[in-house]
């Protein structure tokens, strides 16, 4: 097979050599020149052929891996692009998903706060209720106190008003010796006692 496949390089080089061939010649012919020497034109063609062959030899190889690379580099691109595309794909997909998704999301979120306001709400409202109880309570007990003062003020000045009235009273009815002997009387209660 690979004799077949340097056959398709030496028949245009055959054909390429014997037009280099002819057409000097009838160039040469129709102006009058001399004819070309054959064995210059010869060595001329196997200096090519040689030159050819020798840059094939060093420089076919290194092009053969520079394509072979090249096109193993393009192939390597186009399936990392693949890869990519693969992966763009599944990520819009994922965006699509989480799009579709997020009226849901949105409704989840909304219905939670609210029940968290809910919850809120309430604490709020028991313990307003709980300091409106305390605020009631304290009231009454001030209320109590200041109820229990007045009272003990007004026992005071009727006491105090008893006091002077029964003063003057005993003091109209009673005579010096009389209170005297009361004092007297009561000292002696209160210290034997």
């Amino acid at each position: 097979m690979s004799k077949w496949k340097h056959a398709g390089f030496i028949l245009p080089l055959f054909c390429v050599v014997a037009a280099l061939a002819l057409l000097p010649q009838a160039a040469w012919a129709d102006e009058g020149h001399a004819a070309p020497r054959w064995s210059d034109f010869g060595w001329r063609a196997l200096n090519f052929v040689i030159f050819a062959g020798i840059l094939w030899y060093f420089v076919g190889g290194l092009a053969k891996r520079f394509f072979r690379n090249r096109r193993q580099g393009i192939k390597d691109s186009l399936d990392g692009l693949e890869q990519r595309r693969a992966a763009a794909k599944a990520q819009l997909a994922e965006v699509e998903t989480r799009i579709a998704n997020l009226n849901a999301e949105r409704e989840a979120i909304l219905a939670e706060s609210r029940a968290q306001a809910e919850t809120l709400k309430q604490g709020i409202v028991e313990e307003a209720q709980r300091q409106a109880a305390q605020i009631v309570e304290q009231a009454r007990l001030t209320a109590e106190n200041e109820g229990r003062a007045v009272f003990a003020q007004v026992r005071a000045a009727i006491a105090d008003e008893i006091v002077e009235a029964t003063a003057k009273a005993l003091s109209s009815r009673l005579t010096a010796e009389e209170h005297e002997k009361l004092i007297a009387n009561s000292l002696n209660k209160v210290v034997l006692h």
